[in-house]
């Protein structure tokens, strides 16, 4: 990400790491243009100050960065273990649920084979991508020391506790307890951080956070028939789809701007203004009423609304002139798969011709695999020290998702060939996070260059 905070320490948030490039022209880009950039401040600098204290009395246990230098690479930064082991569950979990879906075979969990492949995909595996680019982003924007060593490990043990107790413990009511630690620690850890830096601006990604955990929980009560059926999945997905409206609404364009500047051209994306407010506000209300009731010709209409919004959003951020560097033409495209996501929800509220779940899976195998593995390859680049361009690998895991994404969305409208291109879609769309697990292990558990 590009804020004031980059152009003072040489990084650019979660989404962009240490690139020089970066800030040498994020710095009079956020003076002139707040809105644009849309980044927050760094939190009090006296934070900092202590830090550089510490280090000069030769306290050496943290880094200049911050980071505790006697833990190794893979846990001395938040979107390390957490992008590694998002990619290497996303992967897995697919294949597992086609598996599961042939056979009929019950897993040994408290959910069904369905409602086991959804809680893993949102709160297994998405809640772990989160988890990494939070625990990236929040030092960026409070100025405080980031989550590294033994506290991060707690972290991971707690995710995969959860992981396991879905996977194995029958009792809902202690796999629920095992499974919801992590969301908890993960929330007290993002709240404490937004407090104590009095970093108000971002209260309310610390609020969609502690949502999502809620959607967590409410998922597990629905497995013991405790709340409405579709009410958890709906909530999960509403807080995905706005926290890609609002924070890919930041990276997209400020990254965009960026690279064009730097190309010496000058057409850039739109500051933003009332297309944004509008489309941002369309997504929340629209999102909510779908959440509460789903099948109404109001969410429908609001929901495809929303998403021509999201269309004209996009279209003012110049992504047709980013088609020759895939890693930021990716951030597009997940954009524009979000759009189309809302779009679909909607009229799958109004016609019977949409399925909605061809609309529920551009909106998870589309926009959150797409903006995730965008996200995901960036970041841990920019976060390394490495360039930021996407290699062969990288280019390879772009197509991939995007080919799976596209193939499970068509396959409901394919008849005879639907579960060819489900099995193919699947395969594909898995197949990019592993690829991204075997590209991206050096780098994630090697020291930073």
């Amino acid at each position: 990400m590009c804020s004031r905070t980059a152009a003072r320490t040489g990084g650019s948030g979660p989404a962009g790491g240490n690139h020089k490039e970066d800030v040498a022209v994020v710095a009079p880009a956020a003076k002139k243009d707040k809105q644009m950039v849309d980044i927050p401040p760094a939190g009090p600098a006296v934070d900092r100050a202590v830090l550089r204290v510490r280090r000069k009395a030769g306290d050496t246990r943290r880094d200049g960065r911050g980071r505790i230098a006697s833990m190794p690479p893979i846990l001395q930064y938040g979107f390390r273990p957490f992008f590694f082991l998002a990619a290497l569950h996303a992967g897995l979990a697919v294949p597992l649920w086609l598996g599961i879906y042939v056979s009929g075979d019950i897993p040994p969990g408290p959910f069904s084979g369905l409602q086991w492949h959804a809680h893993e995909m949102l709160f297994g595996y998405l809640a772990a991508v989160l988890t990494g680019f939070i625990l990236t982003a929040v030092p960026n924007w409070t100025g405080r020391l980031p989550l590294s060593g033994l506290a991060l490990l707690a972290l991971v043990v707690l995710w995969l506790a959860g992981r396991a107790a879905c996977a194995f413990i029958a009792d809902p009511l202690v796999a629920a307890t095992i499974d919801l630690l992590f969301p908890a620690a993960l929330a007290f850890a993002v709240w404490r951080e937004v407090v104590a830096g009095r970093n108000w601006r971002n209260m309310p990604v610390a609020g969609m956070v502690s949502l999502f955990g809620l959607a967590n929980a409410l998922h597990h009560a629905e497995a013991m028939d405790l709340v409405a059926e579709g009410l958890a999945l709906r909530v999960a997905l509403a807080v995905a789809a706005a926290m890609i409206a609002l924070i890919g609404g930041r990276i997209v364009p400020s990254f965009t701007r960026n690279w064009l500047a730097r190309q010496g051209d000058m057409r850039l994306p739109a500051r933003f203004g009332l297309v944004d407010r509008l489309a941002l506000g369309a997504t929340a209300l629209a999102t909510a009423l779908w959440v509460a009731a789903p099948d109404t010709t109001m969410s429908g209409a609001l929901l495809s609304a929303a998403g021509v919004l999201l269309v004209a959003r996009l279209a003012r951020w110049q992504g047709h002139r980013t088609v020759g560097e895939p890693i930021l033409a990716i951030l597009h495209l997940g954009y524009g798969w979000l759009a189309l996501a809302l779009v679909m929800l909607g009229l799958s509220a109004l016609i019977d011709a949409v399925p909605a779940s061809a609309a529920v899976h551009a909106l998870t195998a589309g926009a959150v695999g797409t903006m995730t593995l965008a996200v995901m390859t960036r970041a841990s680049l920019g976060h390394t020290g490495r360039e930021i361009v996407a290699d062969r690998a990288t280019v390879a895991i772009y197509v991939a998702v995007t080919l799976g994404a596209a193939l499970r969305v068509l396959s409901p409208f394919l008849a005879d060939w639907q579960m060819s291109a489900l099995m193919l879609g699947a395969a594909a769309w898995s197949g990019a996070f592993l690829l991204f697990a075997a590209r991206y292990a050096p780098v994630l558990f090697g020291a930073r260059r």
